[in-house]
């Protein structure tokens, strides 16, 4: 007979996935994309001040609230919107 721990397992999985997935410091995670093509990108916390990606980020505001679907900050634009508006910024 064989003991299960589905818990453990999936605590486990978890851990792994979250330390794959480890942002630097002075960075911050976003999904960008619309609907099921989106990308995990890590980008400068200095983006949130400028009012570009400011601009992104009262989108999503306006599209998920305080709701994101991934899990963190989810930006509604195509990714080359995204990389067009943010080679613009200066870290």
């Amino acid at each position: 007979m064989a003991i299960r721990f589905p818990s453990m397992l999936s605590h486990a999985k978890q851990i792994l996935a979250r330390n794959q997935q480890v942002v630097p410091k002075g960075h911050v995670p976003v999904y960008v994309g619309e609907q099921a093509d989106k990308k995990r990108y890590v980008v400068p916390l200095s983006y949130l001040s400028h009012p570009t990606f400011q601009y992104l980020l009262q989108r999503a505001e306006e599209e998920f609230g305080f709701d994101h679907p991934m899990g963190c900050l989810t930006i509604p634009c195509s990714t080359e919107t995204f990389f067009k508006l943010t080679s613009e910024l200066k870290c």
